[in-house]
């Protein structure tokens, strides 16, 4: 992802000493991003339009309260439609994959952090959440912290049980992309979450892109942490091996989008932009 130029608001959060020598267990890659959406079918049918599948959803009383768009087997993203109490689209998190959740938790815990305790959730794999830097997300947009997530994918739940299903046809070959190669977070102290991010989480930044942090491990995913501008957008980026055929499939679904070098952008019905890159 390129960095933005915008202007950052100030901010100040106090973050712990970094960590010692030894770094945090590697994770896996990103499992989701989950963004609230202001019409959830509406929603559904853009990202279908993209050649991506809904694998499932949640329900209550039968009406759908998450949809998950499936962009490969381990990566979705998560779609909630807006309620009374939470009445505006916004981006939400970031999630990452552990393939051991818990010795993550733990070095976590080991280290002065506070993430919750490793649970069960709805979908059947084991999660946990911590709180991060702030960014301007809130009521009015007024500054929360951030809300981290990791899971691990288990045995029978409904992402496992998905696996090779939902991909579209002709093997996903006419989709926009295969893979989530990165997501940005807008900070409201972009130089202080930069620096919890790697000091605290054993992210590491790009070579001459301070901004851009590559998870801990060899998945050569991404977050991007941006100035506080973004508001409550997502900013996401896809990948592809086909910068051409992900152009076609947006021409021929009538998305307009702009391309710049090696990358394509473009919206999605809640103004959330998305980037094609092809790597």
């Amino acid at each position: 992802m390129r960095p933005f130029c915008l202007a950052a608001l100030a901010f100040v959060l106090l973050v712990p000493a970094a960590l010692p020598a030894q770094q945090s267990p590697p994770l896996a890659g990103i499992a989701h991003v989950a963004i609230r959406v202001k019409d959830l079918g509406a929603s559904i049918d853009f990202y279908e339009s993209l050649g991506f599948d809904q694998a499932f959803d949640l329900r209550r009383d039968g009406v759908p309260y998450e949809s998950f768009i499936k962009i490969n087997d381990h990566q979705f993203l998560e779609l909630y439609p807006v309620d009374e109490k939470n009445p505006q689209p916004a981006f939400l998190h970031v999630c990452f994959e552990g393939n051991d959740l818990e010795a993550v938790h733990d070095f976590y815990m080991a280290h002065g952090l506070t993430p919750t305790a490793v649970r069960k959730a709805s979908a059947g794999n084991m999660l946990f959440t911590m709180p991060g830097p702030p960014q301007p997300i809130g009521p009015d947009s007024k500054p929360i912290l951030q809300n981290i997530e990791y899971t691990q994918y288990m045995p029978g739940s409904l992402h496992s049980n998905d696996a090779g299903q939902h991909l579209g046809p002709n093997k996903g070959q006419d989709r926009i992309g295969d893979r989530l190669l990165g997501a940005a977070i807008a900070a409201v102290d972009p130089e202080t979450a930069r620096l919890f991010y790697i000091n605290q989480l054993s992210f590491k930044p790009l070579p001459g892109q301070p901004m851009v942090l590559h998870l801990p491990g060899n998945s050569g995913e991404e977050v991007e942490i941006v100035p506080a501008d973004l508001g409550r957008q997502a900013l996401i980026t896809f990948q592809t091996s086909n910068l051409g055929r992900a152009g076609r499939r947006l021409s021929h679904e009538k998305i307009k989008f702009q391309k710049t070098n090696d990358v394509l952008g473009f919206l999605d019905p809640d103004g959330n932009q998305l980037l094609i890159r092809q790597r």
